[in-house]
């Protein structure tokens, strides 16, 4: 919702948007000359490449900028004009991503290069330098020229004579001063520009908003394509929810025969044993059904841990931030939890994110040869964040045999969840994963 928005939820003085609008529209002003500067690098690395070769090395650098200027184009499109901005990067395959040296850069340049966006974000610059000032000037400066009407029909004599201009649109200032002693006509004027630039300001803000969308935001093909890929990847991690679901229920149909079940059948046989014994030997038949008791206990150990890798019952007692300190204090490292989540959120998404979490903490813990690890847990805009970072020496990947990530991966993405690793050599590792969920009860997790 707009900040400028009149409702029950939010309502915003005049005086706030007297001040608002224009600091907006300059702070874009801002904006589009900073693109006339980044265009303009962007077509020098260009040029340089066929001229120097520098440019090989420039226009990554400048890329990259222009990629950071259009995501901040689209936040500020969100927070100040409230039209939210997809963005619509190709995205980056795994082997790029890993590739190092220079041969791994130029392949990132070149996938760069190829994807459409990157030549709308550069015409968007472009254009930006002229239509997007052109729009913020008129937020910037129609409350400021309202207020100078006032300031020149007060002091107009003072101005004038310091060679200023006398006109104010199309009064003449010191002829209508001259005439009239009862006010000054730039007052009227003065006074329209500022009503109007109150009310105009905020929508021209949100005109600007959607000027950007325009060029930043994904076209058709774009979409259709993005909405393929997902399709593609829903289907994937659907069928590997499948595996796993069958591999879970092979392991939980062995553990119980081979576990609990044998025990149970053992004490059977024990506690048979023991009646036949009972009249003529109760010593044995004592001895027999210690047996049975003892295995009792652990059969019924072994169930509660069958059901703690099911669903473990703190999660499922006191919520997803207080199963995750659990894990924490079970941890050999020393670990550090920060909850964020105002309420509970759906059981499947819960019990994704403690599983996910549980194999994050245990490959630290195996691979990452780390001393301390942190967990952070939040809940934005309909979507649960966890990241996981730790001191060690990194080099972790989806990739690597072993890691376990490629599995959580499969896990979060049953649910259209994403998981972004960053682990350079000599460490840290963060991880993020990040699950589209809502809130399913007010049920409110300590913190």
């Amino acid at each position: 919702m707009s900040e400028y928005a009149v409702g029950p939820r939010r309502r915003t003085t005049l005086m706030a948007r007297l001040v608002i609008a224009p600091l907006r529209g300059w702070a874009l002003i801002g904006f589009g000359i900073w693109n006339a500067v980044l265009w303009s690098l962007v077509l020098t690395s260009v040029s340089l490449i066929s001229s120097m070769g520098i440019g090989l090395l420039l226009l990554p650098v400048t890329l990259a900028m222009l990629r950071g200027t259009a995501n901040a184009a689209r936040r500020l499109a969100k927070a100040w004009g409230g039209v939210e901005i997809e963005e619509p990067y190709r995205p980056q395959a795994p082997e790029l991503a890993e590739a190092t040296g220079f041969v791994g850069r130029l392949r990132r340049l070149l996938a760069q290069v190829s994807d459409p966006q990157t030549w709308r974000d550069f015409a968007w610059a472009i254009l930006d330098s002229v239509v997007g000032v052109t729009i913020a000037s008129f937020a910037a400066s129609m409350v400021i020229y309202g207020v100078y009407g006032f300031v020149l029909g007060i002091l107009w004599p003072t101005l004038t004579s310091a060679g200023m201009n006398d006109w104010y649109t199309f009064v003449h200032v010191s002829k209508s001063g001259a005439l009239t002693n009862l006010g000054w006509a730039t007052f009227p004027i003065g006074a329209a520009f500022i009503v109007g630039g109150a009310y105009a300001g905020p929508a021209l803000i949100r005109l600007h908003a959607r000027w950007t969308a325009v060029l930043l935001g994904p076209t058709p093909k774009a979409r259709e394509a993005a909405l393929n890929r997902r399709v593609a990847r829903l289907t994937e991690t659907r069928a590997d929810a499948v595996d796993t679901q069958a591999a879970e229920l092979r392991r939980i149909e062995r553990d119980l025969h081979d576990g609990a079940q044998a025990r149970l059948v053992a004490m059977g046989m024990n506690l048979g044993a023991a009646e036949a014994l009972i009249d003529r030997h109760p010593e044995a038949a004592k001895a027999l059904m210690a047996e049975a008791r003892e295995a009792s206990a652990k059969a019924l150990t072994e169930l509660r841990e069958l059901v703690r890798g099911i669903h473990p019952p703190v999660l499922a007692d006191r919520g997803l931030g207080d199963a995750v300190r659990a894990l924490a204090l079970d941890s050999p490292l020393r670990a550090d939890v920060t909850v964020d989540l105002p309420e509970r959120l759906e059981p499947a998404v819960e019990s994704a994110a403690y599983f996910a979490v549980s194999e994050l903490l245990t490959n630290v813990a195996k691979h990452a040869h780390a001393t301390e690890v942190r967990i952070d847990l939040w809940h934005r805009d309909g979507r649960l964040r966890v990241t996981c970072t730790d001191d060690g020496r990194g080099g972790a990947s989806t990739q690597s045999a072993g890691s376990g990530l490629a599995g959580i991966e499969r896990r979060i993405g049953t649910f259209d969840g994403v998981m972004a690793v960053r682990s350079p050599a000599g460490g840290p590792t963060e991880v993020t994963l990040e699950i589209p969920c809502a809130s399913s009860s007010a049920k409110t997790s300590t913190s």
